[in-house]
């Protein structure tokens, strides 16, 4: 069957696409150049700035978290790709402060080299920018190094939060740093999302199949078994996120269940009660959670748990306000 989508140039998709954020957010978001979408409320040299950088087509990632409380800048690169160097220090010079920079990035190889890169230039030009690379996901092996997945949200609202708290840029790294090692996410594929420039499959899977540890995109390299139920299938990922983050009885963790693009809330709730009574059965409580679309992949079918193991510290952030066109902590 032929793609249907509603776009208008395929080669245009990113800069319409921020141009309808900024239309459709105008007090909370604005561009500054065609690829770096910005807090409208800026705040002084005091305050850490909190970057990011990744490729469009996973909206409302990245970008919709910027804003209060979250990123103070977004760099966008084409859809599924990484936006180049010059683009990232763009917005490091944009950016520069006496406090400094945080530089969220992902774990993707495109994504890690134009951060090396710009931050190699933006040190030769007295910016100071300290990086968490996020790695959250859990791979089939634990000899396998992990992507960055949606688990960047609870990193940006985590670091945000401390940031807006005027902690320094020390501070703000090392509670970025925390989320990361304490958050975990592993993804189930059911259906391959398209590319929406070209139309064309990002790989294949079977009818009856779904793909656990697929990667974001459909890259493979997970296991295939056959379609299972929302309860069965949930377990085996909750089963994976004990073990990775050593949860106990006792702990108190952040679940978050986002759905690839495809997959429906009516699903996406049935597995978050599910993961949920699974975590609570082992004792480990669920003080807070949500279940909807954080980080899409166009129309992929599955979705990703992501849990965050809580101490005091982080509770106290994860709660904190923000303001962002697809985020709000009153």
């Amino acid at each position: 069957m032929a793609m249907k989508k509603f776009i208008n140039n395929p080669e245009t998709l990113t800069t319409e696409m921020l141009e309808g954020m900024v239309a459709a957010y105008p007090d909370k978001v604005k561009l500054v150049s065609e690829k770096l979408l910005c807090r409208v409320e800026e705040k002084s040299a005091d305050k850490v700035a909190v970057l990011t950088l990744g490729g469009s087509g996973h909206e409302p990632a990245l970008q919709g978290w910027v804003g209060k409380g979250m990123l103070d800048t977004s760099v966008v690169g084409d859809v599924f790709a990484a936006p180049g160097p010059p683009t990232v220090v763009e917005a490091m010079r944009l950016l520069k402060r006496d406090a400094g920079i945080l530089l969220v990035t992902l774990n993707h190889a495109g994504d890690v080299m134009s951060a090396e890169m710009a931050k190699q230039i933006a040190s030769a030009e007295g910016i100071v920018v300290k990086e968490v690379l996020t790695n959250e996901e859990i791979r089939p092996t634990d000899e396998e190094e992990g992507r960055g997945l949606g688990g960047c949200f609870v990193v940006y609202k985590m670091a945000g939060a401390a940031a807006e708290q005027g902690k320094n840029l020390d501070e703000v790294h090392r509670i970025a740093e925390k989320t990361n090692e304490n958050t975990a996410a592993i993804a189930v594929l059911s259906e391959i999302a398209t590319h929406p420039t070209t139309g064309g499959d990002c790989g294949e899977i079977g009818a009856d199949e779904m793909e656990i540890c697929a990667g974001q995109h459909g890259e493979g390299g997970g296991v295939r078994m056959p379609m299972s139920s929302a309860k069965e299938t949930a377990e085996i990922l909750a089963k994976r996120v004990v073990e990775k983050l050593q949860l106990k009885s006792g702990d108190e963790v952040v679940l978050l269940i986002n759905g690839s693009g495809k997959t429906t809330i009516m699903e996406l709730l049935i597995t978050f009660k599910d993961a949920k009574n699974y975590f609570e059965q082992a004792g480990i409580k669920v003080i807070q959670g949500e279940a909807g679309e954080f980080l899409t992949v166009q129309e992929a079918g599955g979705y990703q748990m992501i849990v965050c193991k809580l101490d005091e510290e982080l509770k106290q952030l994860w709660g904190e306000p923000c303001d962002t066109p697809y985020y709000r902590v009153r």
